[in-house]
């Protein structure tokens, strides 16, 4: 599948939406100006919807976020080249590319089995690195902690304590806590020492619900 200049020119038309919703991260903004979206859709049936600032279903019960989700998590991220971020729900990987592109070391988590091959195989197609693993977001990658970052991309009925202890001093996560299938909260949370952590709250979202992996996993 190709790049097409028409492609290009509905990216642009997506950049101003997002600026007009709030998203003023230039950076943040170019990237997902450079980076073709359609690409990520495995369910061809809504391909040509690429670049409608919604979500869109991806296969195995997950979604490709919304473009707003996306720039909005990334830009409270506050994102730095050569920091080290984990990644909770790779989904279709488009979240992960975007934090790649940044120039973040990118460790990346997805639960659902196939969703993973999928998403593996399309980042190295397009040489993006990451590091792509299937296993339990809940418990993190202790084998490659502290991370400077953290982003969850599902909605977690609670904060992970793996996730905190796996956060440097100085570090921050973002992720969206609330009920399961329901509405969450959208929080910050800044560690400021082994023991203590600030939390702020930035507006309400819908996610896929984060859940755990029962079974052995890489």
């Amino acid at each position: 599948m190709q790049d097409t200049l028409k492609h290009k020119g509905m990216r642009k038309k997506l950049i101003e939406v997002l600026r007009v919703k709030g998203i003023d991260n230039q950076m943040v903004l170019d990237v997902i100006n450079e980076i073709p979206r359609h690409l990520f859709f495995f369910d061809t049936a809504f391909l040509h919807l690429a670049y409608e600032d919604k979500a869109f279903p991806i296969g195995s019960g997950q979604t490709i976020s919304q473009p707003f989700t996306v720039a909005f998590q990334t830009s409270l991220l506050n994102p730095k080249k050569r920091e080290k971020v984990l990644e909770i729900g790779t989904g279709s990987g488009y979240q992960t590319a975007v934090l790649s592109k940044l120039g973040m070391k990118v460790f990346t988590i997805e639960r659902q089995h196939a969703l993973h091959l999928k998403s593996r195989d399309l980042l190295e197609e397009m040489r993006i690195p990451a590091r792509c693993f299937y296993g339990d977001g809940y418990a993190g990658k202790t084998a490659f902690a502290p991370f400077d970052k953290i982003l969850v991309t599902c909605g977690a009925p609670k904060i992970p304590d793996a996730l905190k202890e796996q956060l440097k001093v100085g570090g921050r996560m973002v992720i969206p806590v609330g009920e399961v299938n329901g509405v969450q909260h959208m929080l910050t949370i800044d560690k400021v020492s082994e023991t203590e952590y600030v939390t702020e709250e930035h507006g309400d979202f819908q996610f896929v619900p984060m859940l755990e992996r029962t079974d052995n996993a890489d």
